[in-house]
């Protein structure tokens, strides 16, 4: 994959001159400026343009027809496209949907960094298997002094800096579709959805290129997500029993029972329960 031009890549750092950061409620970054390089600058430009205009709508279709005209291989601007799209959703409060483009942006980055390391380490089993073959060539000694006079390790490379640029760039996307995932998660409020924010939001703890207004939400949602967690459970543990509870009810009635009839006693010393029925309940 080529490098960035010298536009990109003063963008990548800089950020785009012509747009305006918004912060969601998250604090989150809602806008990546890195875009596919088959993507024209000038629909760049609009895409992210709508989305400063809070066009939020039209970004996502923007958006999506740069992702339909990239080459399915270039998974990481790919992934940015997805991300992008990511945040459009939440700013619109469409979370499923966000939850969706920002696991799919996500599944992008992790191809595009199993393709990088591939592609690093093919050359080194190139001269791993070179070198095989100069076992019978003579060894020069060098002493020890002359080790510690060696000149010091030669600059990075062009192609070492583009990959360390790329790996970096995944890091950062990764992080920014996960804040995005992690809020629409907790959004939707399911038992379900705030397990997967928690784990989310685990991962990010451990991730050392977040910004501090992301670590802060970050600590604040890991201290509030396992109460919701509990209280999420409990609601849908309750709702899943009382259907069970109808179901039985139906099933019995025919026969003059309810549920009502058998109880279910919990064994102090073994933990284990014991199903105990009472005739004399009353039926339902």
């Amino acid at each position: 994959m080529p490098p960035p031009s010298i536009s990109q890549e003063k963008q990548r750092r800089d950020g785009n001159p012509a747009q305006e950061k918004e912060k969601d409620l998250s604090g989150e970054d809602t806008e990546d400026s890195t875009s596919p390089p088959r993507f024209p600058p000038e629909e760049e430009a609009a895409s992210n343009g709508l989305f400063s205009s809070a066009k939020y709508e039209s970004a996502i279709t923007k958006y999506e027809e740069a992702a339909a005209i990239c080459p399915h291989y270039l998974d990481y601007e790919l992934a940015v496209l997805k991300s992008n799209v990511a945040a459009c959703h939440l700013k619109l409060q469409q979370y499923k949907e966000a939850v969706k483009s920002a696991t799919e942006s996500l599944d992008g980055l992790s191809r595009s960094e199993k393709a990088l390391l591939e592609s690093v380490e093919k050359p080194r089993q190139d001269v791993q298997e070179d070198e095989t073959g100069e076992e019978d060539e003579v060894e020069e000694i060098v002493s020890a002094g002359a080790k510690k006079s060696a000149p010091a390790i030669a600059e990075e490379t062009e192609a070492q800096q583009t990959l360390r640029r790329r790996q970096d760039d995944i890091r950062r996307i990764r992080a920014k579709a996960l804040m995005r995932r992690a809020r629409a998660r907790s959004e939707l409020g399911g038992w379900s959805d705030l397990t997967g924010a928690e784990e989310d939001y685990k991962t990010l703890s451990a991730m050392a290129n977040l910004t501090s207004a992301d670590e802060k939400i970050v600590r604040a949602q890991l201290r509030a997500l396992p109460p919701r967690v509990k209280a999420a459970q409990e609601k849908e543990m309750s709702e899943m029993w009382g259907k069970l509870k109808d179901l039985g009810n139906g099933i019995l009635k025919p026969f003059g029972l309810s549920t009502d009839n058998f109880q279910m006693i919990k064994d102090e010393k073994t933990g284990g329960y014991s199903m105990n029925f009472n005739q004399n309940a009353s039926s339902q």
